[in-house]
């Protein structure tokens, strides 16, 4: 992780960013408000060098980045195994074992993502339940019902089973990168949300090579069987990890020392305006971002890029078998294109991060991924429909990379994000509905309809995030007419005469800025 620290710089503490006791604490109800009269005593020194206070925060950035990142990262390479492992098992055997004849296949996938869905409100747990508890009860949740898809013996019982695991995963990957949000700040935060996503296509990548193994051999177990305990039972297993390891907020993390922990609190100062972050959520304000116009737009955005994102993982390895490659390899053929997509999640939004222009990166990767389908839809060449995965997968993994952060960035406080990545989920995770019912098996082995659809929706993405990027340059353009001009919105913040901070530099304020 000390990647993070030599591509991307942090700035340092100024002389207004102040520190606060713990009995000034402002509730989660409280603190995402503008408080003028909030008296903030303790303040950082104007003659303290701020070489140094940049290397203690950059200490802190990279324990966060040792402790918390690995952690939500390895937690979410289990869960798309466990989510995705289904399209192995597939051509394992479990389709004959199972009578998995006509759409019954399509609906295993389905089931999954309609409560998925359902339960997505869960996102909003981060911000009421301490994180480490939420963590621990979802991962354990999910690893048991992964395990148990193992000893299913019928249709119904494989339905059971997705069933629940949709409700316990819904509860983890969607408020992960909001909960990285309590600790990094909004220019910190693409490339630390991006190395969590890149675990789908690592874990796609994984999942091909760990499949590949368990089925060349000739266990007693029916293989697909066997594939879905050995990746079951490590979740398990890492449920006690997370609810141990797991801080609730960066002031009371244990890998922090004392210093550190005060360097953390002045950072949540710097961000918000205050330190206590989770507790309770502001009603009003989850109103409020459910009619702005900038949450629908990048829900559709993401409604549309997991149309792909959800079909391709579970449908490649079949795609792959029938255009004339052996199930085995077939297996094995799935990780290149995913390893690339995997290069390429972290290479974009350390791009956008440093440019500041997400916007145009989405533009950018959504036409590569569209290009890719609309080769696998109109050549019959294996070697170049093998290329149009590697575009496909190179263009929709980080395009959903590069949106999440981006709705993160654009709302103004902190139920505000939350209720933005709520709603992104509940209309984007629509996607996958669509998406894993487009490649029925009397299609094949071309698959026309569903490359043609996921190609159109890739392109849509584009016109979206072209829309959006117009959309928040007006809004600058107004704030700037409102406030004056701020070229410096992500380091200048306003404050009280006293030195004080007045509110925080990620909240709705003089200084706020959208991210194009």
């Amino acid at each position: 992780m000390a990647l993070f620290n030599k591509i991307e710089g942090t700035p340092p503490p100024r002389a207004t960013d102040a520190v606060e006791s713990p009995s000034q604490f402002p509730s989660a109800l409280n603190s995402e408000k503008h408080h003028p009269d909030r008296n903030i005593k303790e303040t950082i020194p104007e003659t303290l060098n701020q070489h140094a206070n940049a290397d203690a925060e950059r200490r802190v950035i990279r324990k966060m980045d040792f402790h918390i990142v690995p952690l939500v990262t390895a937690l979410y390479i289990l869960a798309f195994l466990d989510r995705s492992n289904i399209g192995n098992a597939r051509i394992a055997g479990m389709s004959e074992d199972l009578h998995l004849g006509g759409n019954r296949y399509q609906w295993l996938l389905t089931i999954f993502y309609i409560t998925y869905i359902l339960f997505e409100w869960q996102t909003l747990m981060w911000k009421v339940v301490p994180s480490h508890m939420w963590l621990a009860f979802t991962v354990f949740g999910w690893g048991v019902i992964a395990t148990l898809q193992s000893a299913t013996s019928n249709w119904q019982g494989m339905m059971a089973c997705r069933f629940f695991m949709g409700i316990s995963e819904a509860g983890f990957g969607p408020g992960i990168p909001y909960l990285l949000s309590f600790f990094y700040l909004r220019h910190e935060l693409g490339v630390r949300i991006a190395v969590f996503l890149s675990a789908a296509p690592l874990a796609i990548t994984f999942s091909g090579a760990l499949a590949y193994g368990i089925t060349s051999g000739y266990p007693a177990l029916a293989k697909w069987r066997l594939l879905f305990l050995v990746e079951g039972l490590p979740t398990i297993c890492m449920a006690p990890v997370a609810y141990y390891f797991m801080p609730d907020t960066p002031d009371k993390a244990r890998f922090l020392n004392y210093e550190q922990k005060e360097t953390a609190k002045a950072r949540g100062v710097r961000q918000v305006g205050g330190v206590t972050r989770v507790g309770s959520v502001v009603w009003k304000e989850i109103g409020a971002a459910l009619l702005d116009l900038k949450c629908w737009f990048t829900a559709l955005m993401y409604f549309s890029c997991n149309v792909g994102f959800a079909s391709l993982p579970v449908f490649l390895p079949t795609i792959l078998k029938d255009m004339g490659f052996s199930s085995i390899d077939a297996q094995g053929l799935t990780a290149p294109p995913f390893f690339l997509s995997f290069l390429v999640t972290i290479f974009s939004t350390w791009v956008a991060d440093k440019t500041q222009q997400r916007g145009y990166t989405i533009m950018f990767l959504t036409c590569m991924g569209g290009t890719g389908y609309i080769l696998l839809a109109t050549v019959e060449t294996v070697g170049v429909r093998y290329f149009g995965v590697f575009l496909a997968a190179s263009g929709i993994f980080p395009s959903i990379a590069n949106i999440l952060p981006w709705v993160i960035n654009n709302q103004g406080s902190d139920t505000r994000r939350g209720t933005g990545i709520m709603l992104l989920n509940l209309i984007g995770q629509c996607g996958p509905l669509l998406g894993t019912n487009i490649f029925p098996g009397d299609e094949a082995p071309r698959y026309i309809k569903g490359m043609a659809i996921s190609a159109s929706f890739t392109f849509f993405t584009a016109v979206l995030a072209f829309g959006l990027r117009l959309l928040l340059a007006w809004e600058n353009q107004r704030l700037d007419k409102k406030f004056g001009t701020n070229m410096d919105q992500g380091v200048n913040q306003t404050v009280t005469k006293d030195g004080a901070m007045e509110v925080g530099e990620e909240n709705y304020g003089p200084t706020f800025r959208y991210i194009l």
